[in-house]
């Protein structure tokens, strides 16, 4: 019988939350698992929405810029946020702080491992790397430590995500970009971190 310390380590639950999630969520769900996939990170990574469009597809223009920006599959069902869904979560990602305030008030104790997207990015960029293999629940613990450590951005509002639901195609675009980019620094920083 293998010991439990032999087993392998359940690979890291990820869900990315914003409003409908059918743009944003959608768009870094897919990106996220694109960029961890090609890391060789093996993550299992959802997205729901705050007040979700159930059953509905990501919009066009987020599944044409989640293909434009490596994603392989943009396939997607819009569902509901749930206490669960946080529950079952090792870290939660939101697309702006509203959506963070959201989740914690659904499940205060996930105020340890919930972060908005870009914040995440912005303190794994700053976090010391670790030795392999990673310890991914001790990880989010360490980041959400230094959230005291390192200044807020100025203004605060650049830790938010801009909604792009029926907005123009620049709106799109900037979003999009600013979901790639973090997405990219918390993969290389999981990378750097022994995942």
């Amino acid at each position: 019988m293998t010991a439990p310390r032999d087993l392998p380590a359940a690979a890291p639950r990820i869900l990315i939350v914003c409003t409908g999630n059918i743009c944003r969520s959608p768009l870094a769900e897919q990106l996220l698992r694109q960029n961890l996939t090609a890391a060789g990170i093996d993550a299992v990574v959802t997205s729901a929405g705050t007040r979700a469009m159930t059953g509905s597809a990501m919009t066009p223009e987020a599944a044409a810029l989640s293909s434009q920006y490596g994603a392989s599959n943009t396939d997607h069902v819009a569902r509901q946020l749930t206490e669960k869904l946080i529950a079952d979560a090792d870290l939660v990602l939101t697309a702006t702080r509203d959506h963070r305030r959201d989740v914690v008030t659904m499940l205060p104790k996930s105020t340890r491992y919930t972060f908005t997207l870009n914040q995440f990015a912005r303190l794994v960029a700053a976090a010391e790397p670790t030795r392999p293999p990673l310890d991914f629940a001790a990880y989010v613990a360490d980041v959400a430590s230094t959230r005291g450590l390192h200044p807020s951005p100025n203004p605060p509002t650049l830790d938010d995500v801009d909604d792009p639901y029926r907005q123009s195609a620049a709106v799109y675009a900037r979003a999009a970009a600013a979901i790639n980019a973090s997405v990219t620094t918390i993969t290389a920083a999981l990378v750097a971190a022994g995942a």
